[in-house]
């Protein structure tokens, strides 16, 4: 949808941007993040050429945007700044209606789209559509904004530090509506911020800048789990995937090598096993599928005196199991739900790729409190 090739911008002698190339898919919301004079906004600007680069070129739809006129080009994106950019002396209604009608659009379709677009920011259209922008809260100044920004129903949306001024309930709020927005149109949105909570509660993929560089450009869930260096860790923060658990998997907690037997083999060998490997419990698969069967614990063993038995006669088949996508919060519901001391980690086919204990889901988590104290 839109790409960067090799975008440098100097001032001078200073540069801005150094030979920056990425690329943004339709229908994603990626974060631009860094700290101030990192070029965050000045990439956002070049989009609908507020800033021209030096050199490079930047496409839409493979579309070289220097080649496009210039008043068109902003005319089919959305646009959101921090101090809203509303026009004082208009009301609110023409604020909104102020595009679409210099593209032309039906008075009678005009009037609907302008009340369906108050409705999608929470706010009333016969109480807010006449008011001025200084009778509003700068929450609801923010929520026109966004809605003018969707006027011209844009395929893209630039954002720039739209909710940095506001107090953070609002904000919340602002980023809660727009995370629900974005589910519903997938529009193709650039939001620059320099808040990582924020980054990561809105964004498909983070652009993280240093210097005019890109220093990292991920989903949140791999820059948190894997800072590409020193910068990226401490920028992000060394605890911060414990404020997103959501993003610590099944797959990231787990024994990748849990203690197996095959159905086939008795109870006396399933004990020795046990004991050998000093564990209460065996994961029992196909050997050469490695499908889970079954569990068999010891308990179960010591249950049963005849320990020539098969294991398949003593076996539980109807075992909790979670997905190695599901995540700790998953996992750990699930523990005290069904008083479960251990849970095996499948896959496709009922594949065994790992065990969850008790006990690594308690170093997982007193991990973070051992990082803090370093």
């Amino acid at each position: 949808m839109i790409r960067f090739e090799n975008i440098t911008k100097k001032y001078k002698d200073t540069t801005i941007l150094s030979n920056l190339s990425f690329s943004i898919n339709k229908g994603e919301l990626v974060a631009i993040i860094g700290a101030s004079g990192c070029g965050k906004t000045t990439s956002l600007k070049m989009i609908n050429r507020l800033i021209v680069p030096t050199s490079g070129k930047i496409f839409i739809d493979d579309e070289d945007i220097s080649k496009k006129d210039m008043i068109q080009l902003r005319r089919n994106m959305g646009y959101v700044i921090q101090q809203t950019g509303l026009f004082p002396h208009m009301t609110i209604r023409q604020n909104i209606e102020l595009i679409p009608k210099i593209e032309k659009y039906e008075h009678e379709k005009l009037v609907q789209q302008t009340k369906d677009l108050l409705v999608m920011v929470g706010l009333d259209p016969e109480e807010y559509m006449d008011r001025y922008p200084v009778e509003l809260s700068g929450g609801q100044q923010q929520r026109v904004g966004v809605a003018r920004a969707f006027a011209t129903d844009p395929e893209i949306i630039l954002m720039d530090e739209p909710f940095s001024a506001l107090d953070p309930i609002t904000r919340s709020n602002l980023q809660d509506e727009l995370i629900h927005l974005q589910s519903t149109l997938r529009k193709t949105i650039v939001f620059v911020t320099h808040d990582m909570d924020e980054a990561i509660k809105l964004a498909d993929r983070i652009c993280i800048m240093d210097k005019g560089n890109i220093v990292q450009y991920d989903t949140p869930e791999n820059i948190l789990k894997s800072p590409a260096n020193d910068f990226v860790t401490e920028f992000v923060g060394k605890n911060r995937v414990w404020t997103s658990p959501e993003y610590i998997k099944a797959e990231d907690i787990m024994l990748d090598h849990p203690v197996t037997c095959s159905a086939s083999i008795s109870l006396f060998r399933c004990v020795e096993k046990m004991r050998t490997s000093k564990v209460d419990s065996l994961m029992v698969i196909s050997k050469h599928t490695r499908q889970l069967k079954g569990i068999i614990s010891a308990k179960q063993i010591t249950a049963k005196q005849d320990k020539s038995l098969l294991v398949s006669e003593v076996m539980t088949s109807d075992y909790i199991h979670v997905s190695p996508e599901d995540t700790i919060l998953d996992v750990l519901k699930i523990v005290n739900d069904n008083n479960v001391s251990y849970i095996p980690v499948v896959g496709d086919n009922r594949e065994l790729l790992g065990l969850i204990t008790k006990s690594s889901l308690v170093t997982t988590l007193s991990q973070q409190y051992i990082e803090e104290e370093e």
